[in-house]
């Protein structure tokens, strides 16, 4: 492989640790005597060749910034192919053979259908706080946007204790319930409605009055944002149409993308980052790297989309029982 052949962009949302990933994947290249180049905005600025070069001192002091130095964007030119070819021609005009991809399942979509017809390496690295990508136990960033609402859970139980309320808070996830089950469950609500999962508005208002019947004064309901009954204020209605309890709710909404990353994400980010590189050097193409079960390992592309990661199947089962 050529040695200043290695591009590297951040795609869709900003995720907490992707500037993490990104050192690391510029220093780890320059050990293997790589030059990066990086396209700022994602596969907009590919497309617009909004390019800079990427030097090991020129990523100093990111590993604990969040959002992205390189910016971010979804791009709709891309998903057309009049878009790819032009980004194919962009990187073959740079002489450009490797392009690392730091971003969740749509931005490997767009990875994807650029490798039909681009003949350089893709590697994915998962930075998006779904958590809802196949192939790594963990996406990086989720434990950054899972201790940030964490922390808004507890401040919220101050009030709901002081006054004796019901809460809902809404935490991202339109197509996951990662971040609802995980919240829910360290953060001692009653119950997480997820988008994997049918759950009955009826269910819940049974709950809530079974346990005011024994005396528990308050509630917290997490609601992810993509649940089928709607929107926290709309479950909110729904359960005061049933049982007369009026509630407080809380949209956590962007809150949770940004912010320091943890040091999870960024031992993660950092992992990963370097071994995207040293995945392009084993020759390989089309996969996202990733680790399970503590072991670095690769996944198709395609593979990261088209199968369904479940939820913790012992966390959804114990929720209700410690609700109690």
């Amino acid at each position: 492989m050529d040695s200043t052949a290695l591009a590297v962009l951040t795609s869709g949302g900003d995720a907490p640790g992707m500037n993490a990933a990104l050192r690391s994947v510029v220093r780890m290249a320059a050990y293997r005597s790589f030059d990066v180049v990086g396209f700022r905005r994602g596969f907009t600025g590919l497309l617009q060749e909004d390019a800079v070069a990427l030097l090991p001192r020129g990523v100093a002091n990111v590993l604990q910034r969040g959002g992205t130095i390189l910016k971010t964007d979804r791009c709709a030119e891309f998903l057309e192919p009049a878009g790819r070819e032009r980004a194919r021609r962009v990187l073959e005009a740079r002489g450009i053979s490797a392009l690392i991809i730091i971003g969740g399942d749509g931005s490997f979509r767009g990875a994807h259908a650029l490798g039909q017809i681009w003949p350089g390496r893709i590697i994915g690295v998962p930075a998006t706080i779904d958590n809802d990508i196949w192939g790594t136990d963990e996406t990086i960033g989720f434990d950054t946007a899972l201790n940030t609402a964490l922390e808004a859970i507890d401040r919220i139980r101050d009030t709901a204790s002081s006054h004796d309320r019901l809460f809902l808070v809404e935490v991202m996830g339109r197509s996951s319930g990662f971040i609802a089950l995980d919240v829910a469950t360290a953060g001692g609500a009653e119950e997480a409605l997820v988008p994997e999962s049918i759950s009955s508005i009826d269910d819940c208002c049974q709950h809530l009055m079974t346990a005011r019947a024994s005396g528990k004064a308050m509630s917290i309901l997490i609601i992810a944002e993509g649940h089928e009954e709607g929107d926290a204020f709309e479950v909110a209605r729904k359960i005061e149409q049933r049982t007369g309890l009026e509630s407080r709710v809380t949209v956590l909404g962007h809150i949770q993308r940004g912010g320091r990353p943890t040091a999870r994400d960024r031992i993660l980010a950092t992992k990963l980052g370097a071994f995207a590189v040293e995945a392009i050097v084993e020759g390989k193409n089309g996969v996202m790297v990733g680790e399970v079960k503590g072991e670095l390992v690769t996944t198709p592309l395609e593979s990261t989309w088209s199968k369904k990661k479940p939820l913790d199947p012992f966390l959804k089962k114990l929720l209700p029982i410690l609700a109690k």
